[in-house]
């Protein structure tokens, strides 16, 4: 019997309550189809001590802590020190999700939180993970200007966007998130940006419990559809399957440091 390859979900939700009546369950199928690791990010300050709390019963976690635009209600810039003090303590955390979305509340809010977090980064040397909606232009400068500092790079998690963007994106030390999107043959732009980048660029991701892949709509996300996510890029891609499995996963181990 062929050995699942060991592939790693680079962004799911997985402490978010929606799993609660059934979180092993949804590990153990991700697992027997070769996922093995996974990374939650944060999203609130209160939810951090829920993600960490969790954490402890799943070693195959990877943790980020950050202030995500969608929770913008939730924050405060106070939160900004819980965060240094979170990141001192976890050696290991990313700082994520982060990011800008025009589509969220209260702009101002969400440029001084997310100019925090990266300032934070650079001190701390940690990498990033980016959220982005209508907002990729505005943000680059800045996070220029942070892994000019000392940020070390990260994931521009759910990449949807031309070759040129992505290869901006990656010229700066950045991976591509890549889920469900291209598992729908009408995102022809971002398929084809998938298709052109080095293999070198893109990590997998589901974005669980959101973004389900293609004949699942309206459903639950779960980290086992990486292996479709992972399928549609395959058909992307002229590389061997092994090549492809081998240096995604050396990617995201970088990312990680791991």
């Amino acid at each position: 019997m062929t050995t699942p390859p060991a592939l790693i979900d680079s962004h799911c939700h997985l402490d978010f309550p929606i799993f609660d009546v059934d979180r092993s369950e949804v590990m153990a199928r991700a697992v027997s189809q070769g996922i093995q690791r996974f990374v939650v990010p944060g999203v609130a300050r209160l939810q951090w001590t829920r993600l960490l709390e969790l954490a402890k019963h799943y070693p195959q976690w990877y943790l980020a802590f950050g202030l995500h635009p969608y929770f913008t209600q939730e924050h405060v810039p106070a939160d900004l020190m819980h965060l240094h003090e979170h990141l001192k303590a976890h050696p290991t955390a990313l700082v994520g999700e982060i990011g800008l979305d025009v589509t969220c509340e209260n702009w101002p809010l969400q440029q001084l939180l997310f100019q925090g977090q990266l300032d934070l980064a650079s001190a701390f040397h940690r990498p990033i993970i980016l959220h982005h909606r209508k907002s990729q232009d505005i943000m680059y400068p800045l996070v220029k200007n942070a892994v000019s500092r000392g940020c070390p790079g990260g994931v521009l998690h759910a990449f949807s966007g031309s070759y040129e963007q992505a290869m901006r994106w990656h010229a700066l030390g950045f991976a591509l998130g890549i889920g469900g999107t291209i598992t729908y043959e009408r995102a022809r732009k971002t398929r084809d940006a998938v298709a052109r980048v080095p293999l070198s660029a893109l990590v997998l991701e589901t974005d669980s419990p959101d973004m389900p892949v293609a004949g699942h709509q309206g459903e639950r996300n779960e980290p086992v559809h990486v292996k479709q996510v992972l399928e549609a890029l395959l058909a992307l891609r002229p590389e061997a399957a092994d090549q492809v499995i081998q240096q995604i996963t050396c990617n995201t181990r970088r990312l990680l440091r791991c």
